[in-house]
Protein backbone atom coordinates (compact mmCIF):
# COMPACT_ATOMS: atom_id res chain seq x y z
CA UNK A 1 0.00 0.00 0.00
CA UNK A 2 1.73 3.10 -1.07
CA UNK A 3 0.81 6.74 0.46
CA UNK A 4 0.84 9.77 -2.15
CA UNK A 5 3.07 12.51 -1.15
CA UNK A 6 1.70 15.56 0.40
CA UNK A 7 -1.19 13.33 2.49
CA UNK A 8 -3.17 14.18 5.82
CA UNK A 9 -3.27 10.67 7.21
CA UNK A 10 -3.85 8.88 10.98
CA UNK A 11 -2.85 5.44 12.17
CA UNK A 12 -5.66 4.59 15.55
CA UNK A 13 -6.11 1.31 17.35
CA UNK A 14 -8.96 0.48 18.63
CA UNK A 15 -11.11 -1.89 20.35
CA UNK A 16 -14.00 -4.36 19.22
CA UNK A 17 -16.92 -2.06 20.42
CA UNK A 18 -14.57 1.10 19.13
CA UNK A 19 -12.40 2.63 21.81
CA UNK A 20 -8.96 4.01 21.75
CA UNK A 21 -8.68 3.76 25.30
CA UNK A 22 -9.96 2.93 28.38
CA UNK A 23 -11.35 5.19 31.05
CA UNK A 24 -9.14 7.30 33.48
CA UNK A 25 -6.44 7.90 32.21
CA UNK A 26 -3.38 9.01 34.06
CA UNK A 27 0.25 8.28 34.21
CA UNK A 28 -0.06 4.98 35.92
CA UNK A 29 -2.25 4.02 32.90
CA UNK A 30 -1.33 5.98 29.71
CA UNK A 31 -4.11 4.28 27.30
CA UNK A 32 -6.60 4.51 30.32
CA UNK A 33 -7.72 1.33 32.72
CA UNK A 34 -7.24 -1.60 30.77
CA UNK A 35 -6.19 0.27 27.47
CA UNK A 36 -2.87 -1.68 27.64
CA UNK A 37 -3.70 -4.65 25.64
CA UNK A 38 -4.96 -2.72 22.47
CA UNK A 39 -1.27 -2.54 21.08
CA UNK A 40 -0.25 -6.24 22.14
CA UNK A 41 0.20 -6.53 18.30
CA UNK A 42 3.06 -3.74 18.00
CA UNK A 43 5.32 -5.68 20.81
CA UNK A 44 4.28 -9.26 20.60
CA UNK A 45 4.31 -9.53 16.65
CA UNK A 46 6.66 -7.20 15.66
CA UNK A 47 7.38 -8.45 12.12
CA UNK A 48 3.66 -8.92 11.27
CA UNK A 49 3.22 -5.30 12.46
CA UNK A 50 6.12 -3.73 10.72
CA UNK A 51 4.27 -2.70 7.50
CA UNK A 52 1.64 -0.41 9.84
CA UNK A 53 4.85 0.80 12.06
CA UNK A 54 6.29 2.03 9.10
CA UNK A 55 3.59 3.89 7.87
CA UNK A 56 3.14 5.22 11.54
CA UNK A 57 6.99 6.70 11.42
CA UNK A 58 6.54 7.83 7.50
CA UNK A 59 5.15 11.31 8.07
CA UNK A 60 7.34 13.89 8.63
CA UNK A 61 5.30 16.20 10.97
CA UNK A 62 2.71 15.15 13.62
CA UNK A 63 -0.41 16.65 15.20
CA UNK A 64 -1.82 15.14 18.07
CA UNK A 65 -4.07 16.49 21.30
CA UNK A 66 -2.46 17.41 24.47
CA UNK A 67 -4.43 14.18 25.80
CA UNK A 68 -1.76 12.08 24.04
CA UNK A 69 0.83 14.09 25.02
CA UNK A 70 0.70 13.71 28.85
CA UNK A 71 -1.49 13.10 31.72
CA UNK A 72 -1.43 17.46 32.62
CA UNK A 73 -4.60 19.00 32.82
CA UNK A 74 -4.88 22.40 32.75
CA UNK A 75 -1.93 25.60 33.21
CA UNK A 76 1.41 24.24 32.59
CA UNK A 77 2.83 23.60 35.90
CA UNK A 78 6.13 23.56 35.14
CA UNK A 79 8.07 22.59 32.09
CA UNK A 80 9.22 18.99 33.71
CA UNK A 81 6.74 16.75 31.35
CA UNK A 82 8.22 16.32 28.34
CA UNK A 83 6.01 13.50 26.62
CA UNK A 84 5.49 9.56 27.68
CA UNK A 85 8.69 9.00 24.79
CA UNK A 86 11.30 9.38 26.94
CA UNK A 87 14.55 11.46 26.03
CA UNK A 88 14.03 10.70 21.77
CA UNK A 89 10.66 10.57 20.59
CA UNK A 90 10.03 8.19 17.94
CA UNK A 91 8.46 11.44 15.91
CA UNK A 92 12.06 12.61 14.63
CA UNK A 93 10.37 15.91 13.26
CA UNK A 94 7.80 18.88 14.29
CA UNK A 95 5.09 17.54 16.08
CA UNK A 96 2.04 20.18 16.88
CA UNK A 97 0.36 19.94 20.14
CA UNK A 98 -3.36 21.04 20.40
CA UNK A 99 -4.13 22.86 23.80
CA UNK A 100 -5.59 26.02 25.71
CA UNK A 101 -2.67 26.77 27.26
CA UNK A 102 0.36 28.18 25.66
CA UNK A 103 4.07 26.94 26.11
CA UNK A 104 7.07 27.37 25.03
CA UNK A 105 8.70 24.43 22.23
CA UNK A 106 10.27 21.76 23.33
CA UNK A 107 13.10 20.26 21.96
CA UNK A 108 14.10 16.67 22.22
CA UNK A 109 16.71 14.58 20.90
CA UNK A 110 16.99 12.92 17.40
CA UNK A 111 15.19 15.77 15.89
CA UNK A 112 11.70 15.98 17.70
CA UNK A 113 10.33 19.02 18.79
CA UNK A 114 7.04 19.93 20.43
CA UNK A 115 5.03 23.00 19.39
CA UNK A 116 1.93 24.20 21.50
CA UNK A 117 -0.44 25.69 19.38
CA UNK A 118 -3.60 27.12 21.29
CA UNK A 119 -5.42 28.49 17.92
CA UNK A 120 -7.19 25.36 16.84
CA UNK A 121 -6.71 22.31 14.11
CA UNK A 122 -6.75 24.53 11.04
CA UNK A 123 -4.04 26.07 12.50
CA UNK A 124 -1.91 23.93 13.87
CA UNK A 125 -2.64 21.50 10.47
CA UNK A 126 -1.22 25.02 8.46
CA UNK A 127 1.45 24.93 10.52
CA UNK A 128 2.29 21.69 9.86
CA UNK A 129 2.19 22.04 6.68
CA UNK A 130 4.53 25.27 6.62
CA UNK A 131 6.85 23.10 8.19
CA UNK A 132 6.64 20.10 5.86
CA UNK A 133 5.98 21.61 2.54
CA UNK A 134 3.08 20.82 -0.22
CA UNK A 135 4.13 17.41 -0.84
CA UNK A 136 5.43 15.91 2.81
CA UNK A 137 3.08 13.78 4.87
CA UNK A 138 1.21 15.22 7.68
CA UNK A 139 -0.10 12.06 10.66
CA UNK A 140 -3.01 13.26 13.03
CA UNK A 141 -1.69 11.03 15.73
CA UNK A 142 -4.25 10.93 18.33
CA UNK A 143 -6.15 10.50 20.52
CA UNK A 144 -9.44 9.94 19.77
CA UNK A 145 -10.97 13.20 19.92
CA UNK A 146 -8.07 15.31 17.68
CA UNK A 147 -8.75 12.46 14.97
CA UNK A 148 -12.70 13.03 15.38
CA UNK A 149 -12.14 16.27 15.24
CA UNK A 150 -10.15 16.21 11.89
CA UNK A 151 -12.32 14.01 10.26
CA UNK A 152 -15.54 16.25 10.97
CA UNK A 153 -13.99 18.72 9.61
CA UNK A 154 -12.70 16.84 6.43
CA UNK A 155 -9.40 17.32 6.69
CA UNK A 156 -7.87 13.75 6.57
CA UNK A 157 -6.91 11.79 3.28
CA UNK A 158 -6.37 8.08 4.73
CA UNK A 159 -7.18 6.50 7.79
CA UNK A 160 -5.41 3.06 9.03
CA UNK A 161 -8.22 2.11 11.93
CA UNK A 162 -6.14 -1.34 14.03
CA UNK A 163 -8.78 -3.54 15.30
CA UNK A 164 -7.78 -5.47 18.83
CA UNK A 165 -10.10 -8.36 18.93
CA UNK A 166 -10.51 -7.01 22.76
CA UNK A 167 -13.34 -4.82 24.46
CA UNK A 168 -13.25 -2.12 26.56
CA UNK A 169 -17.04 -1.29 27.51
CA UNK A 170 -16.09 2.58 28.14
CA UNK A 171 -13.17 5.25 27.69
CA UNK A 172 -12.80 7.77 24.41
CA UNK A 173 -15.27 6.32 21.39
CA UNK A 174 -12.98 6.68 17.88
CA UNK A 175 -16.19 7.23 16.08
CA UNK A 176 -18.92 9.01 18.58
CA UNK A 177 -21.10 11.48 17.08
CA UNK A 178 -19.49 11.66 13.42
CA UNK A 179 -21.05 10.81 9.66
CA UNK A 180 -18.33 9.22 7.56
CA UNK A 181 -18.41 7.27 4.11
CA UNK A 182 -15.33 5.78 4.36
CA UNK A 183 -13.64 3.71 1.23
CA UNK A 184 -11.86 0.57 2.35
CA UNK A 185 -8.74 -0.02 0.02
CA UNK A 186 -6.35 -2.71 2.32
CA UNK A 187 -6.31 -5.12 4.41
CA UNK A 188 -3.94 -6.96 6.82
CA UNK A 189 -4.41 -9.80 9.33
CA UNK A 190 -2.96 -10.99 11.97
CA UNK A 191 -4.64 -13.11 15.28
CA UNK A 192 -4.10 -10.00 17.07
CA UNK A 193 -5.43 -7.39 15.17
CA UNK A 194 -7.57 -6.32 11.87
CA UNK A 195 -5.71 -3.27 10.06
CA UNK A 196 -7.98 -1.55 7.80
CA UNK A 197 -6.77 1.23 5.56
CA UNK A 198 -9.76 3.99 4.19
CA UNK A 199 -9.56 6.48 1.88
CA UNK A 200 -11.45 9.52 3.53
CA UNK A 201 -13.39 11.27 0.52
CA UNK A 202 -12.68 15.58 1.21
Amino acid sequence: MSFDDGLVTANITVSLDGFVAGPNQSLENPLGEGGEPLHRWMFEQPDEAQPIVDQILAPRAYIMGRNMFGPIRGEWPDDEWKGWWGSEPPYHGPVFVLTHHPREPVEMEGGTTFHFVTTGIHDALAQARAAVGETGRISVAGGASTVRQFLAAGLIDRIIVSISPITLGSGERLFEEIDLDLTPVDVLQTDLVTHITYDVPR
